[in-house]
């Protein structure tokens, strides 16, 4: 059984497993849902993000997390904090993909605040960005949702994006 790390008013994130893997895939494996990445995965890929998670668990203490409806159980999406490196300084990025058949729901703005919470007062983070493509709408809504502003742009892995940020004294 996996350890729940956050509780919010209708959602539950816990640790991902490979059990999960083909509800991942729902989402990872989609064309339409992946569009702005550089592309979907395959199971192989699937397990091998999972093993990845899993080892941030161990090293960090968080990783992304699976977010599960506390209604019906289902799982909705993926969430969590990672660390990434961005122009050579290594920064907590809080991170979501979600199911398209949850969109506009407001469950990745409900889940990212969360987790920018738990980075905020659990983890103790001054600092929280999140590393959005400009022509991801829906994902720069989230963000700005949650207060974070965007503070520059560059190329990161290849594609512009746009770096947008929060943080707390």
């Amino acid at each position: 059984m996996s350890k729940t790390i956050l509780e919010t008013e209708r959602l539950q994130l816990r640790e991902i497993t490979h059990e999960d893997c083909d509800q991942l895939l729902q989402i990872w494996g989609d064309a339409e849902t992946m569009s702005l990445f550089p592309k979907t995965l395959d199971s192989r890929e699937m397990s091998e993000w999972i093993d990845r998670n899993l080892k941030r668990y161990e090293s960090c203490g968080h990783g992304v997390w699976a977010v599960i409806l506390k209604d019906s159980r289902q799982f909705v999406g993926d969430c969590g904090l990672v660390i990434q490196e961005i122009d050579g300084v290594e920064e907590l990025e809080v991170g979501y993909h979600f199911n398209r058949n949850f969109w506009g729901q407001g469950l990745a703005t409900e889940a990212a605040r969360a987790c920018m919470d738990y980075g905020f007062n659990q983890l103790g983070c001054r600092r929280i960005v999140s590393m959005i493509r400009p022509e991801n709408l829906a994902s720069r809504r989230v963000a700005e949702r949650n207060g974070l502003k965007i503070e520059k742009r560059l190329v990161w892995r290849g594609y512009q994006h746009y770096v947008y940020a929060i943080e707390r004294d």
